[in-house]
């Protein structure tokens, strides 16, 4: 059996989300996904809407999705070395330097892991910021339009 992992913040779970994870899955027989603690998303990303717990949960409520398990807070390789994938699966997005990221766990005893950089999906609201940045402006059009039309009251 193949094991990959899957890392990420999963913040505003979005297609972009959902490609990613099926893609990972179709490397291999198992998928366990790595959900980032908040603290760690805020300083790699950004600062979560959706605490760790939730987003761990709805990414565990997908059905490509086997395992969910949420990351360390200073060490990511002891995540891998729990795990001990036989493919991590790296988002077009993750800033993880494939030739260090496989030096890294080589010299942990890690060696074997393949790792795999999918592609991005083409498509529009693929992106947290993208959602974020389209509710913005629709709640500022609103507001605007509320501004211009009244509020219906005599």
């Amino acid at each position: 059996m193949t094991r990959v992992m899957a890392t990420g913040v999963f913040d505003i779970l979005h297609v972009g989300h959902i490609y990613f994870l099926e893609e990972a899955k179709k490397l291999g027989d198992e998928l366990v996904v790595v959900v980032a603690t908040d603290h760690v998303a805020e300083r790699v990303k950004h600062r979560a809407i959706t605490p760790q717990d939730m987003r761990a949960k709805m990414v565990e409520a997908l059905k490509v999705v086997d395992k969910v398990v949420i990351g360390k807070e200073k060490d990511i390789y002891q995540t891998v070395e729990e795990i001990r994938p036989d493919i991590i699966a790296l988002g077009y997005d993750q800033l993880h330097d494939e030739e260090a990221l496989a030096n890294d766990l080589k010299k942990r005893g890690l060696g074997n892991v393949k790792i795999v950089r999918l592609n991005m999906f083409a498509g529009d609201m693929t992106a947290t910021r993208e959602i974020i940045k389209k509710v913005i402006a629709w709640y500022l059009v609103q507001k605007k339009l509320k501004e211009v039309e009244g509020d219906g009251k005599p």
